[in-house]
């Protein structure tokens, strides 16, 4: 990693760099004044990647890894368009409390934390509002709930990690129509990235300006702990591209799934299913490090598709994954939950039966190894008999990175929770068949099958070639 260039620095940085004494002259010399206003001037403050493009555009995108200065330059963005008098704000995030905590209050580059006083909101979380002193508003709208955004029209929109959402395209396209207020709408996106259709054809899009990142950019900024951490995390790895450089992905070599296979066949909602479960892989320790417990909720319908509909996976105690897995077994009706007791032995069902005793569970030995429990259920990808109720970034990131190479040693704990699942459901191949698609029912035509023949069988041979010159004369 090479240091930075004084051109990809902002004022402050650089000054930074300068020599003790030269920092000393240049504050001491500005008044009581202009160091307040130093201290709320973005442009100050901000690298030039922070800063909005020149042009004019509709769109800015930032695709960057973490820790790179999205959310702030999200926040700035936004008060910048208040003061030049834009009035109608949309505030996107991944859900309700991602826009509350990281967008608007909580976190300490969201719009509260960073506002100077005097242009400071009042925010009122049960109208989802936040009003500021030259009147405009700003509302919040969340990415699980696209229908929030269908009718309200703004002038400005901020959209905080597009790429997670669970109905990115169908947010997107609700927020899009909708930003018809004033002669210039504007929309800010910003994301780490992950190579779903959305983001690639944001990427192509000529009215969009794409600004590319890395976490290094901002590593001066970051506390040194969490830098540390995400750096051994991620650095050297596939997803570190993604992660720290803000790279979009190419499809893994010999990876059992890519991200179109399961693009193609993503659904807004499930129809009414026969059987749904919710599949477990148990982490065996609960520390900072270790693996995450995989939890994901799985349901087939009646013509033999699967819809995977939810993914609770996390990494917690004994007592927060069993709570979350009975949430999903709870929430989605389910039928059975199904334990994988290589690593857990008995823990499962007893972790489970302390939370709810009521609870229908089955334990799985896994006997094969993860990549050949994981081909026929890949398999039944291809053949479009598994669909994603929305997305799941993480569990589709560990499922588009898994191939023979990292079987051994990657941490895959969604995609096992989904293998176990989608596998009780006792999904199978079948000639391709799109869902939804008018299907017939196999016994039913076995037994016409029969009666037919047993008609054929007790004509006279006048009879049959009679029917026979029939069938000929009504062929086209």
């Amino acid at each position: 990693m090479t240091s930075q260039k004084n051109s990809e620095l902002s004022l402050m940085e650089r000054l930074a760099r300068a020599a003790k004494g030269k920092r000393d002259r240049f504050i001491n010399s500005l008044p009581p004044e202009k160091l307040l206003a130093l201290k709320y001037n973005w442009k100050c403050w901000a690298r030039p990647k922070q800063l909005p493009p020149s042009g004019d555009w509709f769109g800015w995108l930032i695709l960057s890894g973490r820790g790179f200065g999205k959310t702030r330059t999200g926040a700035e963005w936004i008060l910048d368009r208040v003061r030049h008098g834009y009035k109608k704000i949309a505030l996107v995030g991944e859900t309700s409390a991602d826009v509350r905590d990281t967008m608007v209050e909580l976190g300490e580059s969201s719009i509260m934390q960073i506002a100077a006083p005097w242009e400071r909101p009042t925010y009122q979380p049960s109208k989802r509002r936040l009003t500021f002193p030259n009147g405009a508003t700003a509302t919040t709208f969340s990415g699980d709930e696209p229908d929030q955004l269908r009718g309200p029209a703004h002038d400005t929109a901020w959209v905080d990690e597009l790429a997670k959402f669970r109905y990115a395209q169908e947010t997107w396209d609700n927020l899009e129509l909708g930003l018809r207020e004033g002669p210039h709408p504007q929309v800010f996106i910003s994301t780490t990235p992950r190579p779903i259709k959305i983001i690639k054809e944001m990427v192509a899009d000529s009215s969009i300006v794409v600004t590319c990142g890395s976490s290094y950019e901002n590593s001066t900024n970051l506390a040194p702990k969490f830098f540390e951490r995400i750096r051994s995390k991620y650095e050297g790895t596939r997803l570190g591209k993604q992660e720290l450089y803000g790279e979009i992905l190419d499809d893994f070599p010999g990876a059992l799934w890519t991200q179109n296979m399961i693009d193609a066949y993503r659904v807004k909602q499930a129809p009414s299913l026969v059987r749904v479960v919710v599949g477990v892989d148990p982490a065996v320790t609960a520390k900072k490090d270790s693996d995450e417990t995989g939890i994901v909720v799985a349901g087939k319908d009646a013509i033999g598709h699967c819809y995977v509909l939810a993914d609770n996976s996390l990494r917690g105690s004994p007592l927060e994954w069993g709570t979350a897995a009975i949430a999903g077994y709870m929430n989605h009706s389910a039928d059975r939950v199904i334990g994988e007791v290589n690593n857990g032995g008995d823990l499962i069902e007893m972790n489970l039966r302390n939370i709810d005793p009521s609870v229908s569970y089955t334990s799985v030995h896994a006997s094969r190894g993860k990549y050949i429990r994981a081909e026929p259920i890949a398999a039944l990808y291809e053949q479009g008999i598994v669909h994603h109720v929305g997305q799941f970034p993480e569990m589709e990131d560990q499922m588009c990175s898994f191939c023979p190479e990292t079987a051994g040693d990657a941490h895959d704990d969604r995609m096992d929770a989904l293998v176990y699942a989608i596998t009780e459901l006792g999904i199978t191949l079948t000639p391709h068949v799109s869902a939804g698609e008018p299907q017939y029912d196999t016994y039913a035509a076995k037994k016409i099958d029969e009666e037919i023949a047993a008609v054929l069988d007790s004509m006279t041979p006048e009879e049959r070639i009679e029917a026979n010159r029939l069938l000929r004369e009504d062929s086209p």
